[in-house]
């Protein structure tokens, strides 16, 4: 009678491994199937006005040919250089609003754009650009101790002066830098902006930043290398 009950715990205790090693094996390869069947999108949104809604476009498709591009401009830099869309021909590039008299957010920026630039200085696929919103002010001169101020590399960081009517129009037309959606302003009222734009080597914006916040530009440096990779 004492066999027989050790036999029939041993016949139990093989039963319940059984079924817990089947069960926890089905289950590993349910969450396998799960994660499998998860679909992930490999590249960057796509952002066409100032409401910054995201749009989830294949790269190198027919609609983001037909996207919004930043349309070209013709300022000049710190070095007294002629700086158009050709100087970003093939180029990754990031761009800011700041006057070099601020005396609030505009050194915290300028900060923020020289971390980006240290951490990519030997990328030759990276540049950046800063405009001037009081161009009038900000000669080239003023530019060029500005740059030797905050160390800027020359032909790698431009920042560019020049009409104010077409920086103004970059600014709230092309790459939407303010956050005032639904307010017209025009040429009188001063604009003035914390955010970095992320632009591609197509002219497209792909992604917005604010140029005061660590985390965000923590985030603006893992975009920048993940639109790299979708590029390569």
């Amino acid at each position: 009678m004492k066999k027989l009950l050790q036999n029939k715990i041993v016949r139990y205790t093989l039963l319940c491994f059984f079924i817990i090693n089947v069960g926890c094996k089905e289950a590993v390869k349910k969450e396998n199937i799960k994660v499998e069947e998860v679909s992930r999108v490999d590249y960057l949104p796509y952002y066409n006005d100032e409401s910054f809604t995201p749009h989830w476009i294949t790269p190198n498709s027919s609609e983001e040919k037909s996207f919004h591009t930043v349309k070209d401009f013709e300022l000049i830099n710190q070095l007294g250089d002629t700086i158009t869309q050709n100087t970003f021909e093939n180029k990754i590039y990031i761009t800011d609003f700041f006057f070099t008299s601020c005396p609030g957010i505009c050194p915290q920026m300028t900060d923020s754009m020289f971390k980006l630039q240290e951490e990519f200085k030997n990328d030759s696929g990276i540049l950046f650009l800063s405009h001037s919103v009081t161009p009038t002010l900000d000669t080239v001169e003023e530019l060029k101790k500005y740059a030797t101020r905050f160390g800027v590399i020359d032909n790698k960081w431009h920042l560019v002066t020049g009409d104010k009517t077409e920086i103004y129009d970059l600014g709230r037309n092309q790459y939407f830098v303010e956050n005032d959606l639904g307010v017209p302003k025009d040429i009188n009222d001063f604009l003035h902006s914390e955010n970095f734009l992320l632009i591609d080597k197509n002219k497209h914006i792909r992604g917005i930043y604010n140029g005061l916040n660590r985390a965000s530009m923590s985030q603006l440096t893992i975009d920048i290398k993940a639109l790299e990779k979708e590029n390569s």
